[in-house]
């Protein structure tokens, strides 16, 4: 199958950014917003401008992570799953083509100045002509908006110019013609002006280096397009009464008339042909992309994957968007599609800023944006919020439709696409229960392949590991006898130590080492199957330590779509005691989002020791940070192991209050020499009395190479909501840090420390 080439440069993602939302946002809707909030509407359309901002910012981060045609599609389908892709597919693909037709209508309006023409007959010509503009090739709609596009700026500056010089302050009272209720409506009414972020976004597959130029080309776009649609709308309710834009449907034409007389009108007319036509074009570009992306997840048919031989355009998606687009143009009212339309997009917009939530919360390996965007995650919450309440007074109308959507959709996936998906999105791998995955031995790497069932194979989850690992013959490097593991992401700042931590809790049995890379989904594992010279070298240095410490090592390497549930099933597979990890501090298992830490440790039965690395390369003092009433004894057991193993002096501390009694004290003692007594450890107790428990130790670290600590401190709502919880001791600490976990540990239900 031929795949669509890159071919666009920045100036042309600007211009298509700005061609899809400079068009009926400004050159039609303006009057039909003016009637439900009078002059106010500047404001209206500034306001949805930095409500559309967040989604902008999180489409620049995704769309550098995932570059591919779709856009929002793909952002949404790879986050939350084959079915909430199909319905935002449809509906994405819907709202385009009504705001695209609703575009082809306004362009009947501004020709009607010139000539005395059918409406919908001269709307359909220019839609047949553009349809076939883009079977020609992206490239050549791209140039076409390149000089529609600069034209129109230019000539809208001139205007706004000209119409400052002479503002008519009569017009706009009232300012708010139904209040805020109306203000808010309009706002989410106008909110479809800013669609064009949406559809640059969802040709990123054929975008050049769209790590740089997709987040320059959508907040360039956005930004000039909100100044533009505020100066022009403020001077347009300055200079045509509210009663007569309330009914206009080509109020630039109607203000340039007034500004510069009837020739002036002709010109502006001309200009808004132009731009409604470059809108529309930029439309059925745009819209198209999305049954094309759906159909390559096979959740539409295959025939809608058809790319022109020559053009490198997909035809089929093309031509059936121009057909629908006529259909709409024929038989619908397009000013109420166009609500409907405005509310869907709000919907995707929402369900955009939440995909950047999940993405980076539950920290997939795989998603690696070059942009990043700022005030995460405030300005994602403020997307979301803002967009609920621009739904709310959108009306029933907008919110039934939306509805309808979302069901038309959901039965698309549930007789078409479920099965035939392949994917199931990142959410769902945090699930409560794990995906039943199989590995298999296929050259030097594993591949793990999900394996669809009943709920029946899912309770014989471990059966069904148990006979493929020995029908498969998985060639000894998964042994049953292992009893750590410990996974490697590629990122571990000396995995020797880490393994060396593994090896002190070991207590002389077999280590396993597996070096995991986790891909997208719709990457082939087949594909990643070569060797890596990176693994090469890794698996030599793991080696060298294990001959120099005595310890006995496996080192094998693992591709893998789901990272978390591959390193459950390997532990599994093992019957390990511990897994030991890298980590960056974060443990939260969150009520919303699930990171792989939070996901790991409350769905594998073996302990956790999560490894924090300060760049301490030889551990001569630990300390063991102990937590009243009760001390864990796996906590105990590891750290003693872990002094045994590195003949390192161990240091148990206790912070109390200043009125900690006598009695206390001594019983704290006794427990210490119990303990030197039954293990042999020469340890030593520190007892610091502090009010603010953090500060001491963080302060006692400075001190010591290694900090022992087990369960976390209590997280605020934010970080339980989303689980983005870090760990104040292993942030602070002066010393590398491991923190011990048993199966199952509630990771926010432990005390603060003061």
């Amino acid at each position: 199958m031929k795949k669509l080439e890159r071919r666009l440069s920045l100036p042309y993602v600007i211009a298509i950014a700005i061609g899809g939302m400079l068009g009926s946002g400004l050159f039609v809707l303006p009057g039909l917003a003016a009637a439900k909030t009078g002059s106010s509407i500047w404001l209206a359309y500034v306001l949805a401008g930095f409500c559309v901002l967040p989604a902008a910012l999180s489409k620049s981060e995704l769309a550098t992570a995932m570059p591919t045609s779709g856009g929002t599609y793909v952002f949404i389908e790879r986050t939350f799953g084959p079915m909430w892709g199909t319905i935002s597919g449809f509906g994405l693909w819907l709202s385009l083509l009504l705001k695209s037709s609703f575009a082809l209508v306004g362009f009947g309006a501004y020709l009607l100045v010139f000539w005395d023409v059918p409406l919908k007959p001269a709307s359909l010509t220019l839609l047949a002509f553009i349809t076939v503009l883009n079977l020609g090739g992206v490239k050549k709609v791209g140039k076409v908006q390149m000089v529609i596009v600069s034209v129109s700026v230019f000539s809208l500056l001139m205007l706004f110019i000209w119409g400052m010089f002479q503002l008519n302050p009569v017009h706009i009272k009232p300012v708010f013609t139904d209040g805020t209720t109306g203000f808010i409506a309009a706002t989410g009414f106008v909110f479809i002006s800013y669609a064009g972020v949406t559809k640059v976004a969802a040709i990123a597959g054929e975008i050049k280096d769209p790590g740089r130029n997709l987040p320059i080309a959508m907040l360039s776009a956005l930004g000039l397009i909100g100044l533009i649609y505020g100066s022009i709308t403020f001077v347009l309710t300055n200079h045509v009464s509210q009663e007569v834009l309330e009914t206009d449907l080509h109020p630039i034409y109607t203000l340039a008339k007034i500004l510069g007389g009837p020739t002036i009108g002709i010109i502006a007319a001309v200009i808004g042909v132009l731009t409604l036509f470059s809108m529309a074009n930029s439309g059925v570009l745009a819209a198209s992309r999305f049954p094309f992306a759906m159909s390559r997840d096979q959740l539409l048919p295959a025939f809608l994957q058809k790319v022109h031989p020559k053009f490198l355009t997909p035809i089929v998606t093309i031509a059936l968007t121009g057909l629908v687009m006529a259909l709409v143009i024929i038989f619908l009212d397009v000013e109420k599609i166009a609500k409907l339309a405005s509310a869907f997009m709000v919907m995707m917009f929402i369900a955009v800023n939440l995909s950047v939530i999940v993405l980076r919360e539950t920290g997939v390996q795989w998603y690696k944006p070059v942009y990043q965007s700022p005030m995460y995650p405030w300005i994602q919450i403020f997307g979301v919020f803002s967009g609920l309440i621009l739904l709310v007074f959108l009306g029933g109308l907008a919110l039934m439709g939306a509805i309808v959507i979302t069901i038309f959709g959901g039965l698309v996936y549930q007789f078409y696409g479920r099965s035939r998906a392949s994917r199931k999105g990142v959410l769902n791998q945090y699930g409560h229960f794990p995906a039943l995955f199989l590995l298999y031995r296929k050259g030097k790497r594993r591949l793990i392949k999900q394996k669809k069932g009943t709920e029946e194979d899912l309770s014989k989850f471990e059966e069904i590991i148990e006979d493929m690992t020995i029908d498969n013959n998985l060639d000894g490097s998964l042994s049953k006898n292992s009893a750590i593991v410990v996974p490697l992401f590629g990122q571990e700042r000396s995995p020797e130590t880490l393994v060396e931590v593994g090896a002190a809790l070991a207590d002389g049995k077999k280590i396993q080492v597996v070096h995991l890379t986790e891909v997208p989904e719709q990457t082939i594992l087949e594909a990643l199957l070569e060797e890596d010279v990176m693994i090469t070298s890794l698996n030599r240095r793991i080696s060298a330590m294990a001959v120099e410490r005595f310890i006995d090592v496996e080192f094998d390497a693992a591709v893998t779509h789901e990272m978390v549930q591959t390193i459950a099933e390997i532990s599994n597979q093992t019957h390990c005691k511990w897994l030991v990890m890298g980590w960056d501090g974060r443990t939260s298992t969150g009520l919303l989002v699930r990171n792989p830490i939070g996901w790991l440790v409350t769905n594998i039965s073996c302990n956790m020791a999560l490894f924090k690395d300060k760049g301490v390369r030889y551990i001569h003092k630990i300390l063991v940070h102990l937590v009243a009433p009760q001390h864990d004894p796996w906590l105990v057991a590891a750290a003693i192991d872990l002094a045994k193993f590195y003949n390192a002096n161990l240091t148990f501390v206790r912070v109390v209050p200043e009125n900690f009694s006598e009695e206390e004290t001594t019983a704290l003692r006794n427990y210490m020499a119990s303990l030197n007594q039954s293990s042999q450890a020469k340890a030593e107790l520190l007892i610091l009395s502090n009010k603010n428990s953090r500060k001491a130790i963080i302060k006692s670290t400075a001190a010591y190479d290694l900090l022992i600590i087990g369960s976390p401190s209590k997280e605020s709502l934010i970080n339980v909501l989303l689980g983005r919880g870090k760990d104040s001791l292993s942030e602070d600490a002066a010393c590398s840090v491991l923190k011990i976990l048993k199966p199952n540990t509630s990771l926010f239900t432990s005390k603060d420390m003061e």
